[in-house]
């Protein structure tokens, strides 16, 4: 039996969906909705599905097309709370401007501080 989760989304991340047109935010999360929970994610593939660890957390990362949903797994509150919604693109510019490889996404920003600073940015 698959258990259900309340999705949750943080002001930044409200925002940053709400600049999306409508039908490509049902599109995302309906990917999203199909594919994301925790138990579904610890077999995943991992073309879909990532996990970033540093500063002693860790935020799991879902791929719905062009985009990346950052998310934290609440398992008490039953809850999945999305930290970032970004385009690829954002991401690639991140990693140039941050002088990190392109290679291995996930692997080169776990590492970085201004990446962190980014998930926990307020609107």
């Amino acid at each position: 039996m698959k258990k259900t989760f309340q999705i949750v989304f943080t002001d930044l991340s409200a925002a940053e969906m709400a600049t999306l047109p409508t039908l490509l935010q049902l599109d995302i999360l309906g990917q999203f909705e199909a594919g994301a929970l925790p138990e579904e994610a610890e077999a995943a593939d991992a073309e879909k599905f990532g996990r970033v660890e540093g500063q002693g957390r860790s935020l799991n990362r879902f791929r719905a097309g062009d985009y990346r949903i950052y998310y934290e797994v609440a398992p008490r509150e039953r809850s999945l709370l999305i930290r970032r919604v970004l385009h690829k693109n954002t991401l690639k510019d991140f990693l140039f401007r941050s002088n990190l490889p392109g290679a291995g996404e996930d692997e080169a920003l776990q590492d970085n501080p201004d990446f962190w600073k980014m998930m926990d940015e307020r609107k």
